[in-house]
């Protein structure tokens, strides 16, 4: 495909995106319906279509039009693109631009708009990070985020995984500060083909999540923990990892479907559990990495940056209170509960756990790491409490 035509199913699939289908099931059908595209041209699109969204407000004001026509008129214009080299015409490319296309377009206004977030998460960005840092918060999210992986300490040093990546063509090099992160600057679409990944050397992980990980106590010989809002697993992995006999929940069980697979792949043993509630005082550690907003991530999961709303995060805030509550009787006297979420939404964060210490005074939090997004990791937040 040419770059014009790439640009053009990029337009196709933001409008099946912007009409209310999710970005993954736009471009999987997309991608069903085009079978012509090779791997690299899907990349390239999917590019597109990720940058566009990332930076949805700022391309709309300079593509003059919320539409996958206009957002992507504003990407190359941001780029300084030759808009007439894309917007040709002829072949598969898009139709030549309109007179009014091109003089329909401005510079993005101060703030949200410009920084590409919706007005009123700016807004409570800067009252509680000053306007420095919601500009830096807000800049990280709307480049492309690194890819991650975590190396399986119980397996192999990073230099070994850094030398079983680069057999398969992967380049990675180690993140300065946390132990166990490589970060994949070539190939990283190799990865889940990788010897070193398939044989359970290392898994994809956000850095951000690992520091939190290596920020808990170290195991004692048979300490239990329970990974209370499991998911895929990729945290019940780490906590194996370190040393813990590990339990996963997860209110909806389907979630943890490729947890044995993983846990096969990584040597490690994963009990999964299908209710915690009848069990009191057990858990030396339970680790709740709750429901939010992911605000963090956001760079990831860019459609999420504009899906959120006052109601819904006010439902998640409750969401995460019950959660705890929930928690608080799985963890035995002097051990610890671990309260993590991937926003940076202070609603979420240091707010629910003011509300639960005040409500039960059985714990004290002794540890607090939190971490904006930017190129050593994603937004992450995590409070360790102990329980007295």
């Amino acid at each position: 495909m040419t770059p014009a035509a790439r640009v053009a199913a990029a337009i196709e699939i933001l409008d099946e995106i912007l009409a209310g289908s999710p970005a993954e099931k736009a471009l999987t059908n997309w991608a069903r319906r085009s079978r012509f595209a090779g791997a690299k041209d899907r990349a390239a699109i999917r590019d597109h279509v990720f940058d566009a969204l990332r930076c949805r407000r700022s391309f709309a004001a300079l593509g003059g039009a919320e539409t996958g026509r206009g957002l992507m008129i504003g990407e190359l214009r941001a780029a300084n693109t030759d808009l007439s080299e894309i917007f040709s015409g002829i072949g598969h490319a898009p139709a030549a631009l309109s007179d009014a296309e091109r003089a329909t377009f401005r510079t993005p206004s101060e703030g949200g708009e410009a920084l590409d977030m919706p007005d009123w998460i700016f807004v409570l960005l800067v009252s509680q990070m000053g306007d420095a840092g919601a500009i830096e918060t807000c800049s990280a999210l709307r480049s492309r985020a690194p890819v991650w992986l975590r190396v399986a300490q119980s397996r192999a040093s990073r230099e070994t995984a850094i030398a079983l990546l680069a057999a398969d063509e992967i380049v990675a090099r180690p993140h300065p500060h946390v132990k166990t992160a490589l970060e994949v600057t070539d190939n990283a679409r190799k990865v889940q083909s990788s010897t070193a990944y398939l044989d359970g050397f290392v898994e994809l992980h956000d850095a951000s999540s690992q520091a939190a990980i290596l920020a808990l106590p170290s195991p004692v010989p048979r300490a239990t923990a329970l990974d209370y809002c499991a998911g895929g697993g990729g945290k019940s992995l780490a906590l194996a990892d370190l040393g813990y006999a590990v339990d996963a929940h997860d209110i909806a069980p389907e979630r943890m479907k490729d947890i044995p697979e993983r846990a096969t792949r990584a040597g490690a043993i994963i009990n999964l559990m299908k209710s915690a509630h009848h069990i009191e005082n057990k858990y030396d550690l339970v680790f709740v990495d709750a429901p939010c907003s992911g605000s963090g991530t956001w760079r990831r999961t860019p459609e999420a940056k504009w899906a959120l709303s006052p109601d819904r995060l006010r439902q998640l805030c409750q969401i995460q209170q019950e959660i705890l509550t929930e928690t608080a009787h799985l963890v035995r006297p002097g051990g610890h509960l671990a309260y993590a979420t991937c926003s940076v939404l202070d609603a979420e964060n240091d707010a629910q756990i003011a509300k639960f210490l005040a409500e039960n005074q059985r714990f004290e939090s002794i540890e607090r790491l939190e971490l904006r997004p930017g190129s050593q990791g994603d937004g992450f937040y995590l409070n360790l409490l102990m329980s007295k």
